[in-house]
């Protein structure tokens, strides 16, 4: 848990059940952030229900364990999420995919992406992972999170998803190699 003078969230992975039950709050965060212009896979107009049946989709991979959903609770609820997606190929079981990594505009400015995004490296080792992967829209905010985070830019591709509005963007690629002791979660402030 992490704390600051006016929020305090718990960051956890969601149980089979407690993914179920958190579809419609994850729904809210992900529909902010198409709202907000995030890249993270869907065209505007996108709303609650879309949201909520994307969220709903992913249930068989969180019931069978190749996708762990951690949210980050706090006074608004379920305020930043992110996944984990473990790969089950016999040649690939070292690495892991950081996906839908989103923090609430309402809960952001305050560390709350660097807490998720310590606490996916530190799970995805726990996991097993001593390779973490990860894509994010090219010169975005998130962008700008992993960088400061140490991870290594491998490559860039022009044109490679749409923006919420439609517009082609650039894709980068980065990597993580994670060894020796997990790190811990910084602070939120």
């Amino acid at each position: 848990m992490t704390s600051d003078n006016t929020r305090t969230h718990t960051i956890a992975a969601l149980s089979a059940e407690e993914f179920r039950a958190a579809v419609e709050d994850l729904a809210a965060v992900l529909a902010d952030a198409v709202d907000d212009h995030a890249s993270v896979g869907f065209l505007a107009p996108f709303g609650l229900d879309e949201a909520a049946a994307w969220w709903a989709a992913q249930q068989p991979a969180v019931d069978d364990g190749s996708l762990t959903v951690w949210a980050a609770r706090g006074p608004g609820g379920i305020e930043g999420t992110f996944a984990l997606a473990l790969s089950r190929k016999p040649n690939s079981r070292h690495r892991a995919e950081l996906v839908k990594l989103m923090v609430h505009r309402t809960a952001r400015g305050r560390g709350l992406g660097r807490a998720l995004l310590a606490t996916a490296e530190r799970e995805a080792a726990r996991a097993g992972a001593t390779l973490l992967l990860l894509d994010t829209e090219t010169d975005s905010p998130a962008e700008h999170l992993y960088r400061a985070a140490g991870w290594t830019h491998y490559g860039t591709v022009p044109g490679y998803a749409a923006d919420p509005a439609g517009t082609l963007r650039p894709c980068s690629f980065y990597f993580k190699h994670l060894t020796g002791t997990p790190p811990a979660p910084p602070p939120i402030r």
